[in-house]
């Protein structure tokens, strides 16, 4: 262990030595192999990042605008030349094909465009005489520290739905990633200094819970972003929210797809096969539930077993690979218990992946593309959010009972349908419960300039990220009522209430 590299903390524009020794394993997902080692934050380490972020606020706060676009200009350019870079780092910690490695940091890439333009973005309104000799305009300043905790499964675009947005408001930004996958944070940090940003105004603490308490508690944060589980989700946001933080807790996630008979259903299957076993099913936005409307089902079945019998399983380093590892063999462990039950509950098993192996990693963390048939409403496969490469199908007569089913979930973030109909797709998506809606789209993540965000226990707060929402997240309103009086002039004063005249 001691010959395993170090992945430590980023303060005040630099690599900085951990308060204590508490260090977590950084696996191979693909080999099953150690190969580093993350040293976790204690409160201490927190203090220091804040501390360095309130210094940093003090004047990133008051630079101009122009000052933060040629920061956030450069900073593009550079995360454009080190495209690949990142995307091979993410491929060896988290385990996900390069390919899709390189269109997450491509998604990213593009909130950064957004935020270039933050000149635009912030700018206020101005009323004139809005009564005698009296003006009034608004305008829109920074809220101070902000931290984000962002998940395993996109280690680099998760946290660019976030910073990127917050410092060009003129904030200063902490980053806690995910301990599975924690590198991709220091290059970014890296980064952003290259790009000029000023020390302290981006800083990373790594760890776990006990990194994230302290950021949840710290009265010198003003604003928390969050993206992983449900339960973890409303842990944050009550425990933000009772320190009067401002929260945007984004969680879990069942997404459901609906396929009516007047589908093109060759099509539909090869995005469903994409959705559903994409980054092995580690998204928040992959599809895990097939609705089959109206007899399509055997058919529709058959097609996606025939079709996921062919996917590539592989380290995601091999240009071969369609889909690669699981992050850590406990969360593996966790997918094949669920896949076991969903069986032992009735579910038949159309195409089973509990043995897949990759020959030269038998130790990987891998497990093949399954689907569940016959799948019903109670059973735990149905449920619980799996984030694995299994896809549950269920058989309904209309696609008023597919509304309804989707509605009845608990989870809210995305669906999708597939049809010929442009009035079935204008009744779905007006009538359907959740926050992101696909029209032969089976992932419908918006572009950067409109905000992501789902409903019922899929978001906790106000505010969905990135886009125009996540503007007003980082900043706070200001009204200013004005006049201009001459020195000889009567002053108009009374003792009712102003009002206009």
């Amino acid at each position: 262990m001691d010959e395993l590299r170090t992945v430590t903390h980023w303060i005040d524009g630099a690599p900085a030595r951990a308060a204590a020794d508490r260090r977590s394993v950084v696996w191979n997902p693909a080999t099953g192999r150690a190969q580093a080692e993350v040293v976790l934050a204690t409160g201490e380490d927190v203090n220091l990042a804040v501390a360095s972020g309130r210094r940093a606020f003090a004047q990133w706060s008051m630079s101009s605008v122009s000052a933060r676009q040629r920061v956030l200009f450069a900073f593009r350019e550079l995360v454009n030349a080190n495209a690949e870079r990142l995307a091979k780092c993410i491929t060896a910690e988290h385990g996900k094909v390069l390919s899709d490695a390189r269109g997450e940091v491509q998604r990213g890439l593009e909130v950064v465009e957004f935020a270039c333009g933050i000149g635009q973005l912030l700018k206020g309104e101005y009323s004139d005489q809005v009564s005698s000799e009296v003006d009034s305009y608004t305008f829109r300043q920074p809220i101070g520290v902000v931290a984000g905790i962002t998940p395993f499964n996109f280690p680099v675009m998760v946290p660019m739905w976030m910073h990127p947005v917050a410092i060009a408001c003129g904030n200063s930004f902490i980053l806690k990633p995910s301990e599975r996958d924690p590198s991709p944070s220091l290059i970014l940090a890296e980064l952003w200094r290259d790009a000029g940003l000023p020390d302290g105004v981006f800083n990373v603490v790594q760890g776990d819970r006990e990194a994230v308490d302290a950021l949840l508690d710290h009265p010198g944060i003003a604003a928390i972003s969050f993206v992983g589980s449900t339960p973890i989700a409303r842990v944050v946001h009550e425990r933000a929210s009772a320190t009067h933080k401002r929260v945007q807790a984004l969680g879990g996630a069942k997404n459901h797809a609906v396929v009516l008979p007047d589908a093109e259903l060759d099509f539909a299957v090869e995005h469903l096969i994409a959705a559903g076993f994409g980054s092995a099913g580690e998204r928040c936005m992959a599809i895990s539930v097939v609705i089959a409307v109206g007899g399509v089902g055997p058919d529709l079945i058959e097609r996606l077993g025939v079709r996921a019998a062919t996917i590539q399983v592989g380290p995601g380093d091999d240009a071969a690979s369609e889909m690669g590892p699981i992050v850590t063999e406990a969360a593996r462990q966790r997918i094949l218990e669920i896949i076991d039950a969903g069986s032992e509950e009735g579910a038949r098993v159309a195409v089973d992946g509990r043995g897949c192996t990759v020959e030269g990693h038998e130790d990987g963390f891998f497990v093949g593309p399954t689907i569940l048939a016959e799948v019903t409403p109670e059973m735990r496969c149905y449920r619980d959010e799996i984030f694995g490469p299994v896809l549950c199908v269920m058989e309904v007569a209309t696609l008023d009972a597919a509304i309804a089913l989707i509605n009845e979930n608990a989870y809210g973030n995305g669906t999708a349908i597939f049809t010929s109909s442009g009035d079935a797709a204008r009744r779905f998506s007006r009538e359907v419960e959740v926050g992101m809606v696909g029209v032969n789209v089976p992932i419908p993540v918006p572009m950067a300039y409109h905000s992501f965000g789902g409903w019922k226990d899929s978001l906790f707060g106000e505010h969905h990220v990135h886009g125009m929402e996540g503007v007003s997240f980082y900043t706070r309103a200001k009204v200013v009522t004005q006049r201009w009086p001459e020195a000889s002039a009567p002053s108009g004063a009374s003792y009712h209430f102003p009002t206009a005249r």
